[in-house]
């Protein structure tokens, strides 16, 4: 009998060669494992249990090689124990910035980190999850990608979600440089309409981004940098853990994939 393992991997394998003749960037993995440490979200990251996480790689442009790699460095650790799954996200930064405090806004109209989650691969009842530097957050759940007509719901709230920002420097402070912020969260079971938590070996879709505008300061105030053409201000540039290959991270079968591991 051929082991859900091997079943897995051959998919694996088959699906990678698919994108790959098509122009797209196979998906990441991340082993994410298990632990029974205690792990206190507070945004230092500082608890014994993410020694043992291993960081991700470093955060690329959403497009891949096609675009410049990311000018600030960005990675995430996750591990997972019977209650839901903790994520460590560290974002180097000079100018820690935000100004939306206002919970389920738009979020990305600020600098922020977002997550990715379908825990039944199937691009249906999705989830994302944003946060700034102030810890606001925006929770919501989409019915399927916006290309194939889906809508969000903001009523979808992360029940029993725990979120921390800690920065290493100083917030909204243009006179100075800092060194980064680092976001902590952990998401539980419970907050899924699956409502449960997974089997060792089960893979989820996931991906991260990290959504950065361009700023100068003008009388000691952060402003979005424009087009000196149009007077609009400049797009956003999207930095993601596993690439798109397009400006778009409404294609849940592109994210990568989250392996629980013991």
């Amino acid at each position: 009998m051929i082991s859900p393992k091997a079943i897995l991997s051959s998919i694996f394998t088959f699906s990678t060669l698919a994108l790959s003749a098509q122009n797209i960037i196979p998906p990441k993995e991340y082993s994410c494992l298990k632990t029974e440490k205690s792990i206190k979200i507070d945004g230092n990251g500082s608890d014994l249990a993410w020694q043992e996480a291993q960081w991700s790689s470093v955060f690329v442009d959403i497009e891949g090689d096609k675009q410049p790699a990311p000018f600030l460095k960005t990675r995430i650790k996750m591990l997972w124990n019977d209650v839901g799954l903790s994520i460590l996200a560290d974002l180097e930064e000079p100018h820690v910035q935000a100004s939306i405090t206002q919970r389920d806004a738009v979020i990305f109209h600020d600098n922020d980190f977002e997550v990715f989650i379908d825990p039944d691969n199937d691009g249906i009842n999705y989830y994302e999850i944003e946060i700034n530097a102030l810890n606001t957050v925006w929770d919501l759940m989409l019915s399927k990608a916006y290309s194939k007509g889906g809508k969000p719901d903001n009523s979808w709230t992360a029940m029993g979600l725990e979120t921390a920002v800690s920065i290493n420097g100083t917030l909204n402070q243009p006179a100075d440089k800092d060194s980064s912020w680092t976001v902590e969260m952990m998401i539980p079971w419970t907050a899924f309409k699956e409502n449960r938590s997974p089997k060792k070996g089960e893979q989820w879709k996931i991906n991260f981004s990290r959504v950065q505008w361009r700023f100068d300061v003008e009388n000691n105030k952060y402003v979005k940098r424009k087009n000196s053409s149009t007077g609009k201000s400049l797009p956003e540039l999207n930095w993601v853990w596993s690439p798109m290959s397009v400006i778009n991270m409404h294609i849940p079968e592109r994210w990568g994939w989250l392996k629980f591991e013991d």
